[in-house]
């Protein structure tokens, strides 16, 4: 596995990340200031279809690039742990660390949000209509797992069963032969990139789509909604802070590093992981951290491009995070059936959402998660606004992980060969 992965060959796709915030910090400051005022109902007349139109069209962008993006990264990560013992032990390391993000996550922000509420804020009308969703129990959760008809559960945005279905259709496409195989690997491909391509689109228009949101959601919260944006942005960094220092213990216990080695070897790579925002434009850096740790060569050049592919320790937890304060924002009452049915959606869709702009991989993570939790997306509109202020500690936590996963699999390496060379 290189750098040359399905990921990396989607197209690239600029999204007006500044401008966007500033749409929200309009329509937070406009809607706020004419709250209660003759004048705010003629512009709600308008900004409330406006932002109704542009959510749809967020939302027709979501399944079919989940379903393309899914399908080719769990074909790769197949393709990848048959490339020998280093990328098994690698996907093994892999795999327990999103594993622990995802219960992390879960657990975690209900937690955080108990101990640290957010303002006080009245709902909008969209909360107000579906606050009272019913959340399913255990038997539907269960009988949910398997559609019985896969079309329908997509028309019927049970994003959990489609989910299950595409993970086993990719899993069952490794065992075909390769000309086949490889037909269907560019047949997803090209679907997840013509997504790719129409959400890029939508995006552009998403500062008129966040104003008209963001308008809406001050003109019944007032200046509340702005204390929540900044809540929300503590509470879902607060969860990749976890992960930033879990690094530090994992290069040392399982990499045996120096904690100050590691520290001052990792540095550089999170500076530019900082000023980037990019994990793959974080690889430079992160060999030369290698190379400083005396991690074998042949062992940091094989890792640390498999991890950048396949690997984002943050995601699972920062994903699960925000829907979780999406159903906060929204007034949802979140049951535990429905946290694990979004951590299941959390922790498969992970495989398929690495190497894109922050901004559409949030909107490809987020929404199949709020869809298997039953949180309405709008509060997902306006939270992408803000999205490139968690997204420096998504990147700076991924990058440290990185690294300190590439330190333990270089140590056990080294202690399997230690111990064939004893029995010699």
């Amino acid at each position: 596995m290189t750098e040359t992965s399905s990921a990396a060959r989607l197209p690239e796709i600029r999204v007006p990340g500044m401008l966007t915030l500033g749409g929200l910090i309009a329509g937070l400051v406009l809607g706020a200031m004419l709250r209660g005022t003759p004048a705010l109902d003629p512009l709600l007349a308008i900004a409330g279809p406006l932002g109704a139109f542009w959510l749809k069209a967020l939302k027709m962008t979501i399944l079919p690039l989940v379903i393309g993006l899914m399908f080719t990264g769990i074909v790769e990560t197949a393709a990848a742990a048959n490339a020998g013992a280093m990328a098994k032990r690698t996907l093994g390391l892999i795999v327990g660390v999103l594993a622990a993000s995802t219960v992390v996550g879960g657990v975690m922000m209900p937690l955080l949000i108990r101990l640290f509420p957010a303002p006080a804020m009245a709902m909008s009308a969209n909360a107000a209509k579906t606050a009272g969703t019913p959340l399913p129990g255990l038997g539907d959760f269960l009988s949910s797992l398997v559609p019985s008809n896969v079309v329908s559960a997509a028309a019927e945005d049970a994003m959990l069963p489609v989910i299950v279905f595409v993970a086993l259709f990719a899993l069952a496409t490794t065992r075909l032969a390769e000309a086949p195989r490889r037909q269907l690997a560019l047949l997803f491909e090209g679907l997840a990139g013509a997504m790719i391509v129409v959400i890029g689109w939508v995006l552009w228009a998403a500062p008129l789509g966040v104003f008209a949101l963001g308008l809406s959601l001050a003109a019944s919260s007032g200046l509340s909604a702005i204390g929540a944006l900044a809540h929300y942005i503590v509470l879902v960094s607060t969860l990749g802070a976890v992960f930033l220092l879990c690094g530090y213990p994992l290069a040392v216990i399982g990499g045996r590093k120096r904690l100050s080695a590691y520290a001052r070897a990792v540095l550089p790579a999170q500076v530019v992981a900082v000023s980037t925002q990019s994990s793959l434009a974080s690889l430079p850096p992160m060999l030369s951290s290698c190379r400083e740790l005396g991690i074998r060569q042949t062992t940091a050049e094989f890792v640390l491009p498999l991890a950048v592919t396949l690997f984002r320790a943050t995601s699972p937890a920062m994903n699960m995070g925000v829907v979780i304060y999406a159903a906060t924002l929204s007034g949802h009452h979140l049951t535990p059936l429905a946290i694990a049915a979004g951590g299941v959606v959390a922790f498969i869709t992970t495989f398929g959402t690495v190497s894109l702009p922050g901004t559409i991989s949030f909107i490809a993570s987020t929404g199949p998660i709020a869809a298997a939790m039953g949180v309405p997306l709008w509060p997902l509109g306006i939270l992408v606004a803000v999205e490139m202020l968690p997204d420096i500690m998504r990147t700076v936590a991924n990058v440290t992980m990185d690294v300190a996963v590439t330190s333990a699999v270089d140590a056990g390496i080294e202690e399997t060969s230690g111990k064939a060379e004893t029995l010699h």
